[in-house]
């Protein structure tokens, strides 16, 4: 593997494009630690500290973690990648329910440039909505879970309040909008998905503090033991991710002027986890709305509905908490797939080029096998992603809160971390191959 490494970096196209997606990520750093205009830093840390010590979880952890630590610290990269992916999983769940957007998802690159620019105006859209509500909230001290109430985020000045709320949101969705063009340079001119390579670098980026406060709380054994259960996650995930049905298809020989085309056989890889990370995603964005309903209800006066929403639906150490997530994966997980893979499109497509899968008739039963298929192998994804989500939940009822605050290393953050890594080294084994170099993977 160091070998391959040295070969990457003796090929001078290969090694500027592994400069230039370091450089981009030097400066997508750079942007999450910088302090928006208006914001006291040092009171903002005051709350943080003050909220990490406290013994109620963040809602606002996993979003946090996302944007590498820029959400609580209110930086110009704050809002992070993380409106473009909202805004990438609306357009395509309207793909389905708005045939305009169907036929330029059928029209090949130009249609694909125009669902890409619509993305990029939902993007700035949702950008606005979510900095002004994160700016609300910081204001208010929710954002901190109440631990802020000391500490003012956006001080008294000269200039009038509005002034500098406004130039906060300006900063937020300017930062966002320059995220997104960060990550689309490191695809255009760099290695791997650029928006995938940033959250990856997000993520990562948080796993050397909140892992020494990990072993902080719990001692070297305890701190020992959760980085070898981690290894054997990430083995899991590795394997898991790797897996594939392949159904084999061939396609009949025709005349074609004077050439001969078809007759080769191919397959078409089914993957275990077809869904990828999106229904830990959906599931985790409905749990957090009973929290945030608690947020606008009233605290001393409860009623039935919020002390029951309290007990059972907000509480990551309650199993009515665990088990209502893991069957959300398990039903988001079918949806998003059924949504995604049309059977009845990839067997009319093989049947108009002359394909056909050995021992099943063309069209209908074609779809029809595929189908089956499909759901078999959803059913064990599905539930792989539900096991791999609630292991932080589980660890929750082994480690204490502040622990689980800064937990890491399991569900949705493993997920995405093991399929960049896996995506990025495939495509520097692809560029490697090319030139006869050995790959990483082999």
């Amino acid at each position: 593997m160091l070998s391959a490494f040295v070969s990457a970096f003796k090929t001078p196209d290969l090694r500027k494009k592994i400069l230039f997606t370091l450089g981009i990520i030097a400066l997508y750093r750079l942007g999450a630690t910088l302090p928006s205009p208006g914001v006291s830093y040092g009171n903002v840390q005051k709350c943080i500290t003050a909220m990490e010590s406290g013994a109620e979880n963040g809602v606002f952890t996993l979003l946090n973690l996302f944007s590498g630590g820029a959400l609580l610290s209110l930086s110009v990269f704050a809002l992070g990648i993380m409106p473009y992916i909202t805004a990438s999983i609306i357009l395509q769940l309207l793909t389905v329910v708005i045939p305009r957007l169907e036929q330029l998802r059928k029209e090949g690159q130009s249609g694909q440039a125009k669902i890409t620019q619509y993305t990029r105006y939902l993007t700035l859209g949702l950008a606005v909505l979510q900095s002004s509500a994160f700016v609300a909230l910081a204001r208010s001290g929710q954002l901190f879970q109440g631990a802020c109430d000391e500490f003012p985020i956006v001080p008294n000045t000269a200039l009038p309040q509005w002034v500098t709320l406004t130039a906060l949101v300006v900063t937020m969705t300017a930062g966002t909008g320059v995220v997104m063009w960060l990550g689309e340079l490191i695809t255009d001119r760099g290695v791997g998905n650029g928006m995938s390579v940033l959250i990856f670098t997000s993520i990562a980026a948080r796993l050397p503090s909140e892992g020494w406060q990990l072993k902080e709380s719990k001692g070297w054994w305890g701190f020992v033991g959760v980085l070898a259960l981690v290894v054997v996650v990430i083995a899991l995930v590795v394997y898991i991710e790797q897996a594939q049905r392949r159904i084999p298809v061939q396609y009949a020989k025709r005349m074609v002027g004077r050439r001969m085309y078809g007759g080769t056989s191919t397959y078409i890889p089914l993957k275990v986890n077809q869904a990828g990370v999106i229904p830990v995603i959906f599931a985790s964005s409905l749990l957090y709305l009973p929290t945030l309903a608690l947020q606008f209800m009233d605290q001393n006066n409860p009623g039935t509905v919020q002390i029951w929403l309290r007990d059972y639906l907000t509480v990551p150490s309650k199993w009515s908490y665990i088990l209502l997530y893991f069957v959300m994966i398990i039903f988001f997980t079918y949806f998003y797939v059924s949504i995604t893979f049309n059977p009845t499109e990839i067997a009319d497509n093989m049947k108009k080029y002359g394909g056909f899968v050995p021992g099943i008739r063309p069209g209908k039963p074609t779809a029809d096998y595929l189908d089956f298929i499909l759901s078999r192998i959803t059913l064990p994804g599905a539930f792989y992603l539900g096991i791999i989500a609630i292991l932080p939940n589980l660890f929750f009822i082994w480690l204490d809160s502040q622990a689980y605050q800064n937990f890491p290393f399991g569900g949705t953050a493993v997920l995405i971390m093991v399929g960049v890594g896996l995506e990025t080294v495939k495509q520097i084994e692809s560029q490697l191959m090319q030139r006869s170099y050995e790959g990483f993977l082999r």
